[in-house]
């Protein structure tokens, strides 16, 4: 018995091999068991394509029956759509200048106001007479005519002798209107040349210098010729300011009509042009209204480019208008524009932008002196209907204040 320790740790490492067997088996079985509960449940049947859900049938629907072993056709994607815009129906023409008055007095009145002060002092001395003077220079008169109106007040209130507030205002306001001059025509040539082709459209030519409100213009004249229940078409011919096309068809798909544009920037304006008064005389238009281009490297370009577009749009009748659109606002520097587009077109009328607000209402006199050409339409606001016809007494009237 001296080796029983050799029996000793026999024994031990038995025990110890069968609790670590039995340890093992415990553990093998236990994750047998969670992979049982977690496993995805599997059936024999073969896989089947992905279906979209039937809706259950309603009374009155008529389904169809499923077809094994075919797939049902993709459905197309339903691609919303805007809704077409709602064709506006611009307010009359007629009057609009009496109705925006109070617009126009507030960018004349300081003259008339000033004017009407200094002229119903009893006495005048020659500094009164220099200062109305100086007020109409201010005004954007003009030297000419400030100087003919002032010999023209001295004569007949050294006649006349008033000081009444009431005579005072009718006598510059009668000066002031003989000024302006009410003979001139005013309205647009909307009529074809006589010796246009049968069916050809009038034409009017847009002229200007960008930043003057001439797209602007050409989309509310637009809207005075829907207004007088005439069929306008308008041809963006504006190819070198990438949103002048965008813009010229935005003002024309408001009142229903139609924009000749060309799906390429820089494009040859004179081609635009010629494509749109050929469409207006294919779709019995009765005007076609021209936008072009104010901004170009110099001069000479501008003088060839205008003159250029004016033949293209010119081959199936004469150009009834050429509107010469000057910022009301730039005072004598528009004067400076309207003499370089004189030179490239024959200017047939001034479109005046901007006349409300910081405007100075002189500067109708002094275009008109300029230019030898009447102011034909204004502006006096932002509102889509603010382009007005010009009329000489509303206009008169709203320099002076309202009585």
């Amino acid at each position: 018995m001296e080796n029983w320790w050799i029996f000793l740790v026999i024994g031990a490492i038995i025990v110890v091999a069968l609790t670590l067997l039995t340890l093992s088996v415990r553990a093998r079985k236990t994750r047998d068991e969670v992979r049982a509960r977690t496993a995805p449940q599997t059936t024999t049947h073969p896989p089947q394509p992905p279906s979209t859900p039937t809706p259950p049938a309603t009374e009155g629907t008529i389904t169809e029956p499923e077809v094994s072993g075919e797939s049902k056709p993709a459905l197309e994607p339903k691609v919303a759509t805007a809704p077409e815009p709602e064709v506006e129906t611009p307010a009359p023409a007629a009057g609009r200048l009496v109705r925006l008055r109070a617009r126009l007095a507030r960018s004349g009145s300081p003259l008339g106001s000033t004017l009407l002060r200094i002229l119903s002092r009893d006495q005048l001395s020659e500094d009164d007479w220099e200062e109305i003077e100086e007020s109409l220079l201010v005004a954007d008169v003009g030297t000419a005519p400030a100087m003919e109106l002032v010999d023209r007040l001295r004569e007949e209130v050294r006649v006349q002798g008033v000081s009444d507030l009431g005579a005072v205002r009718q006598l510059l306001r009668e000066e002031l209107i003989r000024l302006v001059d009410p003979t001139l025509d005013r309205s647009l040539a909307l009529e074809p040349d006589a010796s246009a082709a049968e069916g050809a459209p009038a034409t009017i030519l847009m002229v200007g210098v960008n930043g003057t409100g001439k797209t602007t213009t050409v989309g509310k004249l637009a809207r005075v010729l829907v207004a007088e229940g005439k069929k306008p078409l308008l041809g963006a011919a504006d190819t070198f300011r990438a949103a002048a096309a965008e813009q010229l068809t935005t003002w024309g798909r408001r009142v229903g009509v139609e924009t000749v544009r060309s799906d390429r920037e820089g494009a040859d304006p004179a081609s635009v042009a010629f494509d749109a008064v050929d469409r207006g005389a294919a779709q019995g238009a009765d005007v076609v209204l021209v936008d072009t281009a104010g901004r170009l490297q110099n001069k000479a370009d501008l003088m060839a480019e205008l003159s250029k577009i004016q033949r293209a749009a010119s081959r199936k009748g004469p150009v009834n208008e050429v509107l010469l659109v000057l910022d009301a606002t730039t005072g004598q520097n528009g004067l400076v524009q309207a003499r370089v587009f004189a030179e490239a077109v024959d200017i047939t009328g001034v479109v005046l932008t901007k006349l409300d607000g910081t405007a100075k209402g002189g500067i109708v006199i002094a275009v008109q002196r300029e230019m030898g050409v009447p102011v034909k339409l204004v502006g006096l606001g932002e509102g889509p209907d603010d382009l007005a016809p010009f009329e000489v007494e509303p206009f008169v009237d709203g320099i002076l204040g309202e009585d």
